[in-house]
């Protein structure tokens, strides 16, 4: 955390309509949880977003300004950007830059990409009971496979990677765990291309109680994690805390990564330590000191 910049997550203002939808949001879908009901998560969204049109209509648009957002659209269908199909194709990035710096961004990214996938496939598999008795989940390759391709081909659209997300586990929370379910998801996706003015209205205060909801239900499998043991427990705590205070799940399994195997050096059982696990953890450290080492390539 940098210094000067203040504590970063505090109490919002209840006063002010965003947070009191956000606070809406919660208590509804705590509620429908709590009675059981089916669907809960999506109800909730939906609810608290029709209290957010409301909100905004009351307030003439201040409190939710963002285009769009919050507010009834004017069409429900619109034709899909393909616009930028093909534009990640453009290679000239690489003549701009240093290779070196176009490397080690590639690598970067690379690790952020593959961890954040790993970290999430554990977390949703713990909360389906697909995980083993060793906590690993069969045939994985499956997995990061059609993970890798649609980050390619998310690239060659030009848009964010199109990866594994934890907001999955809302569905295996709600009894999803076939692949029909995620065939239903995909087509859903699909859908929303052409109904792009209706899902944009959807502010982030209205999905506030979902992933707290969801959050709990991927706190399950950390009563399995050996705290007592400080081998096993400090690494894992350090993973859990630096998730949400550096926003990145890749951040988090780098540290605890590191942190176990620099406990294992320490107590001289190097021997424990795997090869595949050391290789991971050097490009980890490389990952997190890649800002220094760009700077130094750079001479």
């Amino acid at each position: 955390m940098k210094q000067g910049t203040g504590i970063p997550v505090t109490l919002g203002d209840l006063t002010t309509p965003p947070t009191l939808v956000a606070v809406i949001s919660i208590v509804l879908t705590t509620a429908l949880m709590a009675l059981g009901f089916r669907g809960a998560l999506l109800v909730g969204i939906v609810l608290s977003t029709g209290v957010a049109i409301a909100v905004n209509m009351l307030t003439s648009g201040k409190e939710f300004p963002t285009p769009g957002m919050a507010v009834l659209p004017s069409r429900l269908v619109a034709l899909p950007d393909f616009s930028t199909i093909g534009a990640g194709l453009d290679f000239s990035v690489f003549i701009r830059v240093d290779v070196d710096t176009a490397l080690m961004s590639i690598f970067a990214i690379m690790l952020s990409d593959f961890f954040d996938t790993m970290g999430t496939v554990i977390g949703v598999s713990g909360e389906g009971g697909w995980l083993d008795a060793n906590g690993q989940l069969p045939r994985i390759n499956r997995i990061l496979l059609v993970d890798s391709l649609g980050a390619v081909f998310g690239g060659v659209a030009a848009a964010s990677s199109a990866t594994t997300y934890i907001e999955s586990a809302a569905g295996v929370a709600v009894g999803g765990r076939t692949g029909l379910a995620s065939f239903v998801t995909a087509c859903g996706f699909f859908l929303a291309l052409f109904f792009s003015p209706l899902a944009a209205i959807v502010p982030p205060q209205a999905t506030a109680g979902a992933l707290m909801v969801v959050g709990y239900l991927m706190c399950g499998i950390m009563c399995e994690l050996p705290f007592s043991d400080f081998e096993e427990g400090f690494p894992a705590l350090a993973t859990i805390v630096a998730m949400p205070l550096t926003y990145s799940i890749t951040n988090g399994i780098g540290t605890g990564m590191l942190l176990y195997a620099f406990i294992k050096i320490i107590r001289g059982k190097i021997h424990e330590l795997s090869p595949t696990l050391c290789i991971v953890a050097l490009a980890f450290l490389v990952y997190f000191i890649e800002p220094w080492l760009v700077q130094v390539l750079a001479f």
